[in-house]
C-alpha cells in the first residue's frame, strides 16, 4: 500500500515532518539500567516533540531546531551529546508563554530540569537536576544558552520569531475546526497552510542562529 502524503489523505501530519533530522543523545542512566546498550543513543524525532507538546506549531518546531542546532554546535562530528552533561539557560522567564513551552520541550530532549529533576542513580550518576535555569538575555528573539558541564563550552542559540512565514489564508478555518464544523476541504486547506509553515521552519536555515560564547560573556 502506498504511503499517503497530503491533502485529505493526511490532514494531521505533513509527510516532511518525518524527514526532519532526528536528535541522538546518550543517557548514562538509561545505559546503567539496561534500557539501552552502552553508548547506544536515545533518538528523538520531531514527532516525539509533537507528542510531548500535544500539537505542532512554529513554537514547537522552533524548540526542536533550537536544541538540535545547539547540540550540534557543542558536539561536532560523531560525538554524541550526553543527557545530564548539558545545562540549559532560557533567555526569558518561565511564565513567558514562548519560554514556558519551549523550555519544556528542550527539557524533554536534553533531560535538563530544575530542582524537581531526576537526581541520578547512586552517587548522582546520570542526574539532571538544576540544569535548567531562566535568565534575561533574550532581547527581541527567543534565545537559549547550552553549556557542556564537562568542558564549559557554551553556545547561544536564537530563534528569530519575526522571520516565521505567514501560514496563509487556510488558517481562517481554525474556528470551524475547533467547533467541529469544518468540512473535509476546509480541514485539508488548514492542514496545508499550518503544517506547510512548520515544515519550512524545520528544513530552513534562516530562523535559528548559533553563536559561541566565552566564559566571560554576559
Amino acid at each position: 500500500m502506498s504511503k499517503p502524503t497530503h491533502d485529505t489523505d493526511r490532514t494531521n501530519w505533513n509527510v516532511e515532518y518525518e524527514n526532519a533530522d532526528p536528535i541522538r543523545l546518550r543517557d548514562p542512566a538509561a545505559e546503567a539500567l539496561a534500557v539501552v546498550d552502552p553508548e547506544e543513543p536515545l533518538v528523538f524525532t520531531y514527532a516525539d516533540v509533537v507528542k510531548a507538546a500535544g500539537h505542532s506549531c512554529p513554537t514547537a518546531a522552533g524548540a526542536y531546531r533550537i536544541v538540535q542546532r545547539g547540540l550540534e554546535a557543542l558536539y561536532p562530528g560523531d560525538e554524541l551529546p550526553v543527557r545530564g552533561e548539558v545545562a540549559v539557560e532560557a533567555g526569558g522567564p518561565r511564565d513567558d508563554p514562548s519560554y514556558g513551552v519551549t523550555s519544556r520541550l528542550i527539557s524533554y530532549v536534553t533531560g535538563a530540569a530544575g530542582e524537581d529533576g531526576f537526581g541520578g542513580l547512586a552517587g548522582g550518576h546520570g542526574g539532571r537536576r538544576n540544569l535548567l535555569t531562566f535568565g534575561a538575555f533574550g532581547d527581541d528573539a527567543l534565545a537559549y544558552r547550552f553549556t557542556r558541564t564537562d568542558t564549559g563550552e557554551t553556545v547561544r542559540v536564537t530563534y528569530d520569531t519575526a522571520a516565521i512565514p505567514s501560514a496563509g489564508p487556510g488558517v481562517e478555518h481554525l474556528p470551524k475546526l475547533v467547533a467541529g464544523e469544518a468540512t473535509d476541504e476546509e480541514r485539508a486547506a488548514f492542514a496545508r497552510a499550518w503544517h506547510g509553515r512548520v515544515e519550512r521552519i524545520l528544513r530552513g536555515d534562516g530562523y535559528v542562529a548559533v553563536e559561541r560564547e566565552d566564559a566571560s560573556d554576559d
